[in-house]
């Protein structure tokens, strides 16, 4: 190679460096919407708590899996065609293995239960991995509260902020309670039937300022801490819900599928999605929480209401996410 292609490409390395790793070039909350598919296999199902297995996953021959970082998740196609999220709670260091958590919720909608009936050998479809909960490395300090299996995300971050972090277990009681022989030095276990109801404003109110504070549990626990930054943003708040949210100040409106000419009427308090699953039960969906993307729809026609966190300005002239977004008045999709 020339002298002169030496150089150009050198100079186009340093551009390719400063642009593509610049802190200002990364969305604070990035998103991988599609991640990678995969074929994988159930390598181990194991009790971890009352009602609660750990599923380990690996490639078909031993091949090394995408690298993730804490606070990622996958999607899981489960062997009845159902599609579920959760969240990676190994060591990302481990490139051959992925774990997941599952509490069974017997009067859930079934993916839980079928998650809790795979055995070793089954082979499953997977997506990913993405991070909508996103761990910032750079914090001064970190106050990590962890309700229940709100544990999962939260285990890998608590690990990566070492000596800088300070781990708040809450739970029911200690049988209920996954990975207590797997938390950090210095962890602290509150359950209700040794400590009581938890003060969640209180908790966080120890935060240092400038910390940034993690939460992931039930939604009681999340709306609490909420309240409390909405007050005091002394810190910084991250959250990650396992549920959809709650549509809040809905009003009914009508949604007609163009390419069937049906139309549904969506609730004040249902979710465009579930309105068009009564008229098309294969409606793709995942999230329901809207950052990743799966569900989004064209806009034939429509005042839409957008409530995701993914969509490009551009994107939203003629797209929305149904999982969230709703519309003022009739909406038309390209469906």
């Amino acid at each position: 190679m020339s002298m002169v292609a030496l150089r150009t490409l050198g100079v186009v390395m340093d551009v390719y460096k400063k642009v593509v790793t610049a802190p200002s070039a990364s969305k604070p909350n990035p998103v991988r919407r599609s991640g990678f598919d995969l074929d994988v296999l159930v390598e181990s199902v194991r009790a971890e708590a009352d009602d609660v297995v750990s599923v380990t996953l690996v490639r078909p021959g031993g091949a090394p899996l995408p690298s993730w970082r804490p606070g990622s998740h996958i999607d899981i196609f489960l062997p009845s065609g159902r599609q579920r999220q959760y969240s990676l709670c190994g060591s990302p260091r481990d490139r051959f293995r992925y774990r997941i958590a599952v509490r069974r919720i017997a009067d859930g909608e079934g993916g839980s239960r079928e998650v809790h009936t795979l055995q070793a050998g089954e082979r499953l479809r997977l997506r990913g991995p993405r991070n909508a909960f996103t761990f910032v490395e750079s914090a001064p300090s970190y106050l990590f509260v962890a309700a229940g299996i709100g544990i999962t995300p939260i285990l890998p971050m608590a690990h990566a902020a070492g000596s800088r972090g300070r781990l708040v277990y809450l739970g029911r009681s200690r049988e209920s309670m996954p990975f207590l022989d797997e938390l950090p030095e210095g962890a602290e276990v509150r359950t209700d039937d040794e400590h009581g109801i938890p003060d969640i404003a209180a908790l966080l109110a120890e935060a240092e300022p400038g910390a940034a504070v993690y939460v992931c549990g039930p939604p009681p626990v999340l709306e609490a801490a909420q309240r409390l930054f909405d007050l005091n943003p002394r810190a910084s708040l991250h959250t990650e819900r396992f549920s959809p949210l709650p549509v809040l100040d809905g009003r009914e409106f009508d949604v007609t599928l163009a390419r069937s000419g049906r139309t549904v009427r969506v609730g004040a308090q249902e979710t465009t999605l579930a309105a068009i699953q009564r008229v098309k039960p294969d409606a793709l969906y995942s999230c329901r929480q809207g950052f990743c993307g799966t569900c989004k729809s064209g806009v034939l026609s429509g005042a839409v209401e957008h409530r995701d966190r993914l969509l490009s300005e551009a994107d939203r002239a003629d797209h929305m996410l149904v999982c969230v977004s709703r519309c003022d008045g009739p909406l038309v999709l390209d469906l």
